[in-house]
């Protein structure tokens, strides 16, 4: 039970979201052009994935 446990920790999901969406300050990752790219990839994905949850949610809950 213990190993299930430790595969479904969400700890790091969470860290990646508050280092894509907030700014390095520290220095304690590499900034490359490269990782700047996926980054801003990664947040245009992350808000459409939003957009398209809540429009599923708001037609699931208006059909007749």
């Amino acid at each position: 039970m213990g190993r299930l446990q430790e595969m479904l920790k969400v700890g790091p999901v969470f860290s990646y979201f508050g280092r894509v969406f907030k700014k390095d300050k520290d220095g304690k990752y590499p900034a490359s052009t490269n990782l700047k790219m996926m980054h801003g990839i990664n947040k245009i994905s992350i808000v459409l994935f939003l957009i398209a949850v809540i429009v599923m949610i708001i037609r699931a809950f208006t059909r007749e």
